[in-house]
């Protein structure tokens, strides 16, 4: 930017906020004054009427920031946002909301939708060891997440909290709740798979999470999810069903990525040695990390094409498996000394009988096939998305070095990496993700007639994503601001407070040495 350029830039930047703060001749016209008037609110307690006043906003549709404005939230629902242009504030067609029951202060603050993370897990142990639940809840509301499909867990548990959360209860994100859908007994023919469904159905289960699934009985999980109005989430794996499958069958979503370059495999299956054992966690990575390479370009060209007339959507959990390619990142992460509670931290050590923990003897080799296999991964992800396809965000957290909220966070960087520009990152974690839940209409955006969603940040997303990580104590450069409210279905949370008590729950445990 040339000097003119930028001070003609800051000119303009004065000139708009001095039209806001000079209040007198919009007073004349019946206009409120600039200031918030109400309380701060109180955390946890949603109030009949909140106003965030004169922040910057970014609509979550890929668009860019724009304010500064006011947003008015009644309840649970966004129901005025008034843009506090100069022009309008000038001629008096801007009209301040009236104070609300509760006001923040959102100078120099930006508003977002809440983020969605559409790939976790609800977690009270690990291993068999307990883990508090209120540290998983607190870390993802802390971070700004206000939204979480849960793709398998103890799903009788997972459906009493998601009620409770629905109801204000308790201090957690909205729940989407995804059974799995192979427990034994497994279905073995289409009767046993279809009655299957409907079992989760009558539960109160909002998807299905598919995990290993044979062509035999595919289709007709598919055909009956369709049927009674469940979404479907599919973790592939090396089997008999791929991206072609899924395709053919109308799946809601592929997660990861296993199912997408072996369909590009010219001959259909990957090189593996003769040993091969995929029950193996350590083969099965290592070779995982060769597969990006099999794939024929112009093949995968083809089953991303199929995916997106489909209507596939494609969550790739990128972060989910960096470890892989930088194990000494994946150990050493900055947040680890006061957010890692000793439950998780145990679980992440190589032990080859908790899952994603099979790094013992990871080498150098392992490490430059898997870089390899990301600048692959990355084009593919990039041209789904250029082919017309929806791009996901989720976590899977709690697995491989990923700590609830974190994972998320350094999905979204990832993305970055990938080649996506963060205005782009911000829709796939926000609309983009409220699609792939069937929720277009009432998540995802913020603008009047949607849930009240949304996060206040201390800094700008859209020029540096660090400012979702916690502001650190040393406030090096490039730290973050961190979240400063998180507002779900309408309750404002102090979510620099809850990380706090995050930092004292795992303080706590240290110390007691559980």
């Amino acid at each position: 930017m040339t000097i003119t350029a930028r001070t003609t830039r800051i000119a303009i930047c004065a000139m708009w906020f001095a039209a806001i703060a000079n209040t007198s001749a919009a007073q004349g016209r019946g206009a409120a004054v600039a200031t918030p008037r109400g309380p701060a609110p109180a955390h946890g307690v949603r109030p009949k009427r909140l106003v965030i006043r004169g922040a910057m906003v970014i609509e979550g549709n890929g668009t860019p920031a724009e304010g500064p404005k006011d947003i008015v939230i009644e309840g649970n629902q966004i129901t005025q946002i008034v843009s506090l242009d100069p022009v309008a504030m000038r001629d008096g067609t801007a009209r301040r909301p009236a104070a609300g029951d509760a006001e923040i202060d959102g100078t120099g603050k930006y508003v977002m939708p809440g983020l969605i993370n559409i790939h976790g897990h609800v977690q009270d142990e690990r291993s068999g060891i307990p883990q508090p639940l209120d540290y998983q809840l607190k870390l993802w509301l802390g971070m700004g997440i206000t939204t979480v499909r849960d793709v398998s867990s103890e799903t009788a548990k997972t459906l009493q909290l998601r009620a409770r959360s629905l109801a204000g209860e308790v201090a957690a994100p909205r729940l989407y709740v995804y059974a799995r859908y192979a427990f034994m007994p497994i279905p073995q023919n289409d009767a046993q798979a279809r009655q299957r469904v409907r079992d989760l159905k009558q539960m109160g289960v909002d998807g299905l999470k598919l995990f290993g699934m044979d062509k035999d009985v595919y289709a007709a999980v598919l055909d009956e999810a369709k049927k009674l109005g469940l979404r479907t989430a599919h973790h592939m794996a090396v089997d008999e069903t791929n991206a072609w499958d899924a395709a053919a069958g109308g799946l809601t979503s592929i997660e990861h990525w296993y199912g997408v370059p072996d369909a590009a495999i010219p001959d259909g299956a990957q090189h593996f040695p003769a040993d091969f054992n995929y029950a193996d966690e350590g083969m099965r990575f290592r070779w995982a990390g060769r597969l990006w390479r099999e794939a024929d370009p112009g093949r995968l060209q083809d089953v991303l094409k199929a995916m997106v007339k489909a209507n596939v959507a494609w969550n790739p959990t990128l972060e989910i498996y960096e470890a892989s390619r930088d194990l000494q990142r994946a150990e050493t992460q900055p947040w680890f000394k006061e957010y890692l509670h000793p439950t998780l931290e145990k679980y992440f050590k190589p032990d080859l009988s908790n899952h994603g923990s099979y790094f013992a003897n990871w080498s150098s080799t392992d490490e430059a096939y898997w870089k390899e296999n990301y600048q692959i991964w990355f084009k593919a992800v990039r041209d789904f998305e250029r082919l017309g396809g929806v791009i996901g965000v989720g976590e899977d957290a709690g697995f491989i070095y990923q700590v609830y909220g974190f994972g998320l966070i350094r999905e979204l960087e990832l993305h970055q990496e990938a080649g996506f520009q963060p205005n782009k990152v911000l829709q796939h974690v926000t609309a983009n993700n409220a699609q792939i839940l069937g929720e277009g209409a009432r998540l995802g955006r913020v603008r009047p007639g949607m849930f009240a969603d949304v996060i206040v940040l201390n800094g700008n997303p859209l020029e540096d994503l660090k400012v979702f990580y916690p502001p650190r104590a040393d406030a090096a450069a490039g730290s973050g601001g961190g979240v400063a409210w998180t507002i779900k279905d309408g309750i404002p949370y102090d979510a620099q407070r809850m990380l706090r008590e995050v930092k004292e729950m795992v303080a706590r445990a240290k110390s007691s040495g559980r």
